[in-house]
This record gives C-alpha cells, structure tokens and sequence, in this order.
C-alpha cells in the first residue's frame, strides 16, 4: 500500500515510516521541515509541503496513487500550546482539515490520525478509552477536536480513521538509524541524557510537590518502535464510515525521580537537577490501560522496559551528537 506520511521527517514519523516499510508498504513522506529532519527520510520518497496547501496536497496523492494517511504532522509542546493557542488550533485543527479535505478530493478514504493522552485531562487512575475526555491545555484540546471532526467525516464522507492516543513517546531506534532530535529539546529522557553527556548543566524538575509517591510528574513511557508498529497494525482494522481509537502505552507509570535514577544507573554518569515551579497544564499522572489497542490491533510492545527506551536514546545520542542542537 502506498501511505502519505505527514510529518514522516520527524521523530514519530520518520519510525513510523521504516514500520511501514518493513511490512511491505511504501511511505511518501510529507513535511515542511520545520522541525523535521531531510536525513531521517530513508524509506520513500519525499514531498516538500505544508499541510495546509490543500490543492497541491491533492495533487501529491493523485501522483503517488496514495491509498491512505497518516498524519503525525502538528505542534506539539504542552507549554507553548497555553501561550500560542493560535498557532496549535491553525496547525493541528484547520491543518487537518486541509489535509482531510485533499483526501476528498484524491478519493482516498483511509486515515491514521496520532492523538494524544493529553486529550483526557487530569485522571487518577489508568486511563481506558471509556474514560471522560477533558483536555486541561490546548494541545490536548486541539487533539480533541480533530477527533469530533474524523467522527463526523467517517459518518458524512464515509472516510475509515484510527486515532491513537498514545502517552510519552521514548526511545530510538535500535538500529541506530533514527532518532529524538528537537530543537528546543523538551522531552525528560533526552534533556536527562543531555545532563549525562555534559551538553546541558543540570535538569529542571518541573513540581516536586505533586500529590504522586515521590512529588513528581508520573507518565507512562512508550518506545517510538512499539509506537510505531501500533500505527502499521493499525492499517488493517481500517473500516469505511468508522471511527475507531485506541491508547498505547505500557501501563506502567515511572516518575521524574525514578527516570533520573535509572539514568543515572544506565549511563553511569551523574545527572544534576534541580526543583522548578510547577509548568501549567502538566497533569500528575498520566498511565494508561493498553488493553483494546493489543486486542483489536494484535499488537504487543517489544520493548516496554524503561532501561531499554534509555539505552536505545543513550546509544544514539553518543553516536549521533553532531547532528544534535546547541544546549
């Protein structure tokens, strides 16, 4: 199958792209590069556009007889989402909408959207499909709204979509082929390697006062390849005029302290860091309950240890350090 990949340049895609490739599918990647990376396109061919160039988007799927999308091209920073509202509903909401709108006017009908747990809001528990959405930031509510709207297309327009919420993406690959590269970097596994590595000063935790067994922020850690082939099991539960979602994660929550410690353990490095203000719109905790994604999509992470997600991320940024941003 031929698969448009938007933002396949970028950290998620550029995974989901080699997914693709190995299971016998052809990504086309799309990307403005603005935060992705020319090298890390290595699997198909590669289109330079914006999502928001909706005629030409159309005419890019009409050329490479596309067959259906996936569409991680977005914004995507918790904080800067709170300050720039704008710039998250124009990319991630009005930019779906083009996007979907080329769809229509390629004929292609199946669509793989990359969401978030950041549409769920504050919950204290593992976080099922079935749980209440209520985003507490504008990224999340952004998410959100793009799924109401794959609802109301699978029902009017007959187009099949699967969103996937998944939790923190961590991780490289273990090839070594690809890798986390953001500029501003503000992932925790990476800025805590950056600390190991001597390329920043010292970590800044981010509330040490949360109501969590050590006082910060618990996520569940997710590694890009298992992200990565829940997007190409995806493919085949695709189902005209539905739409389906699905949360991936290892429903294993670990704390800042907890990943600095094993860090720390890994790299065999200290990692200095100290306590900052609360960010708005973190929540706690944020863990979730995988159980329909491995039912419905067959899919079964093949790295869910957290020293895995370290030492893959620990082994590219030791080999791939030039192409790395100033810190």
């Amino acid at each position: 199958m031929k698969i448009l990949v938007t933002g396949g340049a970028g950290f998620i895609g550029s995974h989901a792209c080699k997914a693709l490739k190995a299971a016998g599918h052809e990504p086309v990647v799309l990307d403005n590069l603005r935060t992705g990376h020319r090298w890390a396109v290595r699997y198909g061919p590669f289109e330079h556009g914006d999502i928001l160039e909706t005629s030409r988007i159309a005419a890019l799927m009409r050329k490479h007889e596309i067959e259906a999308v996936m569409h991680f091209a977005a914004l995507a920073y918790v904080g800067e989402s709170i300050s720039q509202p704008d710039a998250y509903y124009q990319t991630n909401v009005v930019g779906t909408l083009s996007l979907l709108d080329a769809m229509r006017l390629a004929g292609v009908n199946r669509f793989i959207f990359s969401s978030t747990c950041a549409t769920f809001g504050n919950v204290d528990h593992h976080i099922s499909e079935a749980d209440p959405q209520n985003p507490i930031n504008p990224y999340g509510a952004s998410k959100l709204m793009v799924e109401r709207i794959l609802r109301d297309y699978a029902s009017a327009f007959g187009i099949a979509s699967v969103a996937l919420r998944y939790f923190n993406a961590a991780g490289s690959d273990p090839d070594g082929e690809l890798g986390e590269i953001h500029d501003p970097e503000t992932h925790l596994i990476p800025i805590t390697l950056f600390v190991a590595g001597g390329m920043r000063d010292k970590l800044n935790v981010f509330g040490t006062d949360y109501d969590t067994p050590d006082g910060t922020c618990v996520r569940d850690y997710i590694h890009v390849c298992d992200l990565a082939d829940a997007h190409a099991a995806a493919l085949g539960v695709l189902e005209a005029g539905t739409f389906k979602a699905f949360n991936l994660g290892n429903g294993n929550g670990f704390s800042v302290r907890q990943v600095i410690d094993r860090a720390e353990a890994i790299t065999g490095k200290p990692i200095a860091w100290e306590a900052s203000p609360r960010r708005e719109g973190d929540p706690p905790s944020l863990v979730a309950d995988a159980t329909a994604a491995r039912a419905a999509l067959g899919w079964h992470p093949r790295y869910p240890s957290l020293d895995d997600m370290i030492a893959h991320s620990w082994d590219f940024l030791t080999e791939h350090r030039a192409r790395l941003p100033e810190s």
